[in-house]
């Protein structure tokens, strides 16, 4: 039985890519040229605010001011979730060395990146948690200097919320300042701060635009689209949840795609029953998201059996992906493809999203065929060394100095051959190219 598409998307998600590209080249180059005037010209142009640039303790303290304790011991939950799983992945990188061959060791050593810029989105929605998935893994890695830059509202500034959260989890300094220009004063080092060797984290087209941009003069996470998700589901889950977790993450923006994918019919028809009626229950906004993401972008697929299922899930690499289904075990054994895996009911992509202590940024738009989402490998430059005594330099030159002359490169040759007859005056070595 071939897959059956009970609903079909009309749209996919893609950038206007040309328009984009030209915007944020002009804006890029601007700054680049212009420095701190350009970029808080494109402030007072697109954030419509002149307040201050760089937070100082002042105002981060009257921030702080502004959460309300409950807040801030959610917010300290968060980080102690998100901090705890970024150690233990930290403990899965070993330096080491090995002896390649006799008097011959190589090594690999892990070396954090020294200035990270961290992106955390602050328009429609105040990203919080980005704020804190971001900021929490740059300081677990090592970064000596973490830069939270948001966009103010305004004449605001930027929500106290994501001052608090970028503050507590480590930034060392916060950027007030959004879009392009924000990204752009952290590659340049603008205003003070040293120039970033790695940006990540979320933001609009624009953002991912200048991402992919600047990337090769900085490291990035990753180029993301519009966030998506896909809810794998048998017989045994429960339609309500399913529409609920389905709407959940609709409500991103109108064209964040959401895939069911189910061997039962029954569930996928009340499923798609379900899913306007909570729709309609949502506030103005978030309903307004939420209708135009599902009308336009979202499938609902039925397949044969689990392992079409699987198959289906695998060709579409989501970023989140959901199991609502029996025998969760072999669905982790199988699934190979997706940014972030939430098995049974008992979990949710929001969990990930907000407090459970996997890292929300993930790869979109089928990336999670190649890529994983945010970690602190992702801050860390895995590098090599080795060292040789002379006896072990020796066989190792040899077969270097043949390779190097076959295909061509002298130079490289020599450099073998200088120290074998420095290290071994008395010895013939034959180092001809020729079999």
């Amino acid at each position: 039985m071939a897959r059956e598409y009970l609903k079909k998307a009309k749209l996919h998600s893609r950038s206007d890519a040309s328009e984009t590209k030209r915007i944020v080249r002009e804006i890029l180059d601007t700054i680049e040229a212009g420095g701190d005037t350009a970029a808080l010209d494109y402030a007072k142009k697109f954030d419509k605010y002149d307040g201050e640039i760089i937070l100082s303790p002042e105002a981060i303290a009257a921030a702080t001011a502004e959460v309300p304790e409950k807040l801030r011991r959610d917010i300290a939950f968060s980080h102690a979730n998100v901090k705890k799983f970024a150690e233990a992945q930290l403990s899965t990188v070993a330096d080491f060395d090995t002896e390649v061959v006799p008097g011959l060791v190589a090594g690999q050593k892990a070396i954090p990146v020294n200035a990270a810029g961290c992106y955390v989105p602050g328009g429609r929605y105040s990203h919080i948690a980005s704020a804190i998935m971001t900021v929490t893994t740059a300081k677990v890695a090592g970064c000596k200097n973490i830069v939270a830059c948001s966009p103010p509202r305004p004449d605001v500034g930027i929500a106290p919320a994501i001052i608090y959260a970028a503050h507590i989890c480590g930034a060392d300094k916060i950027l007030a300042m959004g879009g392009v220009q924000g990204v752009a004063a952290m590659t340049f080092g603008l205003f003070g701060l040293p120039k970033a060797n790695i940006l990540v984290g979320p933001g609009n087209q624009f953002v991912a635009e200048a991402k992919r941009m600047l990337f090769g003069r900085v490291g990035i996470d990753m180029i993301a689209g519009p966030t998506d998700s896909l809810i794998l589901a048998d017989s045994s889950a429960d339609p309500m949840v399913v529409a609920t977790d389905l709407v959940g993450q609709a409500e991103h923006g109108y064209n964040s795609p959401v895939w069911l994918v189910t061997d039962d019919r029954a569930i996928a028809e009340e499923v798609m029953r379900l899913v306007p009626l909570l729709i309609d229950d949502l506030p103005e906004v978030n309903r307004e998201n939420a209708a135009a993401a599902w009308r336009d972008y979202a499938e609902v697929i039925v397949c044969a059996d689990r392992e079409e299922m699987a198959a289906t899930s695998d060709d579409y690499a989501p970023e989140h992906l959901t199991v609502q289904a029996k025998d969760l075990d072999w669905w982790l054994g199988r699934l190979s493809c997706y940014g972030s895996l939430f098995l049974g009911e008992e979990t949710t992509v929001a969990f990930g999203d907000k407090a459970s202590g996997t890292n929300h940024v993930l790869p979109t738009s089928g990336a999670a065929s190649y890529t994983g989402g945010l970690s602190v490998h992702k801050y860390m430059k895995i590098v090599t060394w080795q060292r040789a005594t002379r006896d072990g330099a020796k066989p190792v030159a040899e077969a270097t100095a043949r390779i190097a002359r076959l295909e061509g490169m002298e130079g490289h040759a020599r450099t073998a051959d200088i120290r074998l007859k420095k290290y071994f005056p008395d010895e013939e070595f034959d180092l001809t190219a020729d079999a």
